[in-house]
């Protein structure tokens, strides 16, 4: 569904991604980890098309993401960045169906497609007039997924969508989310920087360092037979912080 190849990118002439060579199934999940700055964000805006690769190429479904189909693919693709990106003038039901309205969808589709949401999300209904200052961390989040499936993408691309969450509301909306994201069926890619959030929502990971992928796999794979020197360091520092070997 998605595949760079041998795709570069640099900013100040100071090289982010290095001839990464990646391909994401259609109906899966796939997790990109590493620690800050090893350009697993950046890849995900190539994916987007927000970046346009230095070297290299990116393609959506088959066709090149190339500047003259970019407006096109991404109303295929859902995007959720850490802490929603809410804009704060909008309820929580204009945040949600902006761009459907933008796009001139009819008002019964909009009225549906959010009710099927807010279901999906166990978002309450009551919220959906309230402005992002109003809701919880969790409850925002919540909107911005809800946003980025609105026009019901193929792709979901998440840069850190827990990243800003309290623990406990964490450790909550990981189990919701891991049993939307069974039920939606969809091909999705999501960044974080937490080896058991890595772990418990896919075997497929993949971990960056310095704008390469050193290593794809499952956690056990790379506990086992880590690819790299830094492989083993990496997991090592997040086992220290109590990470278990299959995810929880």
């Amino acid at each position: 569904m998605l595949r760079c190849h041998n795709l570069t990118k640099r900013f100040n002439d100071q090289p982010v991604l290095l001839d990464i060579g990646l391909e994401v199934p259609r109906g899966s999940l796939t997790v990109l980890i590493g620690p800050s700055g090893c350009g697993k964000s950046t890849l995900l805006r190539h994916f987007l098309g927000l970046l346009q690769p230095d070297a290299g190429s990116v393609t959506f479904d088959g066709q090149p993401l190339t500047v003259d189909r970019i407006r096109a693919i991404r109303h295929r693709i859902g995007y959720v960045i850490q802490d929603g990106g809410l804009f704060p003038h909008l309820t929580a039901a204009g945040n949600i169906t902006l761009l459907a309205k933008r796009l001139r969808k009819p008002q019964q589709w909009i009225n549906d497609r959010l009710a099927s949401l807010r279901e999906l999300t166990h978002f309450p209904e009551d919220a959906l007039t309230r402005y992002p200052y109003e809701l919880s961390g969790g409850q925002r989040q919540r909107v911005a997924l809800m946003r980025a499936l609105l026009l019901d993408p193929d792709v979901l691309l998440l840069d850190e969508p827990l990243g800003a969450l309290d623990p406990l509301v964490r450790s909550s909306l990981q189990d919701e989310l891991r049993d939307m994201f069974r039920e939606l069926g969809k091909t999705i890619v999501l960044v974080t920087h937490d080896l058991a959030e890595a772990a418990f929502f896919s075997e497929d990971i993949v971990l960056m360092r310095d704008g390469r992928i050193l290593q794809r796999g499952s956690l056990h794979e790379m506990i086992t037979s880590p690819a790299d020197p830094f492989v083993g360091e990496f997991i090592r520092a997040q086992r220290a912080h109590q990470v278990p070997e299959g995810g929880r």
